[in-house]
């Protein structure tokens, strides 16, 4: 098998990334077949007179999207393709012109709340110029109900870039938060009464959304490469809300041939996928994952996100990009709602991603999470050793740890609350409730500084230390 990339030192993509794209089309167009085995690091990096570290990013990053696998004694292996399965993915061209945290208790030194940010190394004085620069009586007035139009054409150019997600401004429709741009969609899709799916466990504000509106929620159990698929084909759902690239809250990363074939449900059974992508940004081995609706050929992937764990909560910021079918349905029926997001938030954020600060901003972040991430990880391991499992780690701003505890999750909260620490259990993250195994509790790790995610986890654990089954 020859593999002959040809590799740009000079172009501004890493070496890594242009060998993980020449791989993955090669996997795509079966030039690369299943369960082909790859050549070594060390042989191909000797090979192509690159890196050894170039060579294993690439294959890590191939790893994490689920187009190869990692066997004993084999090396890493490429997964079993349907030879179908990529025939109808777009090509990409360039289009012509939650939750509130709890209220602060006196006695809690250390909060491992999942929604909060660094403070301290935001932006201050670049987010103040910008809001300087926009108080003229130009923009003291309504705007535009979908959203200002230079913010959707910045969203959609990140989306593109960063996202791989395929759509125009014209698509992208902005609102104050994930629950408010989840109840305009149940306002579009019209199901009133009937089925829609979601991971078990999985986001419990937008469960409250949908069966506040009326839906029937069907619970999805989850794999350990995300959504039973199925489950969701017996289930008779039309519609599915996913969390793919960072499942909420367990963390697991859905591989591209379960992307594949989530999309053949979709299109086999007129179905549609709502896809939150809410802190896709941050993903600490590797680059991010892209969209699954970049996979979309048939618009039946709804993307949404959100500006909440990436700039700031408290700009209540959220968006989503309707496909065709939903946009003319927006476009004929929603004309009379007015905008919910400030217009002097969505110029002040406009003129952010276009000075280039978005996305230093976003690279600064990601290095300063990625830190604390691997501290938080590096600390549990020490302190708890094996009373605890680490689960959805490398993106995000929270983990999952289960505890090897006879107690319940809500009660090693309690524990934790009287010694000074508030962490978080998944309790109300669950349908019909855990079957099985040992408690899940979620650790947040954003708005902590690195001595209070160690001092905190040493004192989790002087907590719990009494109540784990193998003291």
């Amino acid at each position: 098998m020859d593999i002959c990339p040809r590799l740009e030192n000079r172009s501004n993509e890493p070496l890594y990334i242009q060998l993980y794209q020449y791989l993955k089309e090669e996997i795509q167009a079966g030039g690369i077949p299943s369960f082909k085995r790859l050549p070594s690091i060390r042989r191909l990096a000797d090979d192509l007179h690159i890196s050894k570290t170039t060579v294993q990013m690439a294959y890590q990053q191939l790893l994490a999207e689920g187009y190869i696998e990692s066997k004993e004694r084999s090396g890493y292996v490429v997964v079993e393709m349907d030879g179908d399965s990529f025939g109808d993915l777009p090509h990409f061209s360039e289009p012509t012109p939650a939750k509130k945290p709890p209220a602060a208790q006196k006695n809690i030194r250390f909060d491992f709340y999942m929604s909060h940010i660094d403070v301290d190394h935001f932006p201050f004085q670049k987010w103040k110029a910008c809001v300087n620069q926009n108080l003229s009586p130009e923009f003291l007035s309504y705007g535009d109900k979908q959203g200002e139009p230079g913010l959707r054409a910045a969203i959609s150019r990140y989306l593109r870039h960063a996202r791989a997600v395929n759509c125009t401004e014209e698509q992208v429709v902005i609102g104050s938060g994930t629950q408010t741009v989840m109840r305009l969609l149940c306002q579009l899709i019209g199901l009133d009464g009937k089925k829609i799916a979601m991971e078990e466990p999985g986001y419990e504000g937008v469960r409250h959304v949908f069966q506040g509106l009326g839906f029937e929620v069907v619970p999805i159990k989850l794999e350990e490469d995300g959504i039973n698929l199925d489950e969701l084909v017996k289930s008779g759902a039309k519609v599915v809300y996913i969390t793919p690239s960072h499942q909420f809250p367990l963390g697991m990363v859905m591989p591209i041939t379960k992307r594949i074939k989530l999309l053949q449900w979709a299109e086999e059974n007129g179905g549609l996928i709502i896809e939150d992508d809410y802190d896709g940004e941050f993903r600490y081995h590797g680059k991010p994952i892209p969209s699954l609706q970049g996979l979309d050929a048939h618009g039946n992937v709804i993307y949404a996100g959100t500006f909440s764990k990436s700039l700031m909560p408290a700009i209540r910021m959220s968006y989503v990009v309707l496909p065709e079918r939903l946009l003319d349905i927006y476009q004929k029926n929603m004309f009379m709602y007015d905008q919910t997001v400030s217009r002097l938030h969505q110029r002040t954020l406009q003129m952010f991603m276009e000075s280039g600060e978005w996305e230093r901003h976003i690279r600064r972040m990601r290095k300063l999470y990625q830190k604390k991430h691997d501290l938080l990880l590096q600390t549990i391991k020490k302190a708890m050793n094996n009373n605890v499992e680490i689960t959805g780690q490398n993106a995000g701003l929270h983990i999952v740890i289960q505890v090897n505890s006879g107690n319940s999750a809500d009660e090693l909260v309690q524990i934790a609350e009287k010694s000074g620490v508030k962490v978080y259990s998944t309790t109300d993250n669950w349908i019909s409730g855990q079957e099985k195994g040992d408690p899940l509790i979620l650790l947040g790790f954003g708005g902590l500084s690195e001595e209070q995610i160690v001092e905190g986890i040493e004192q989790l654990h002087a907590a719990w230390g009494p109540f784990y089954k193998n003291r």
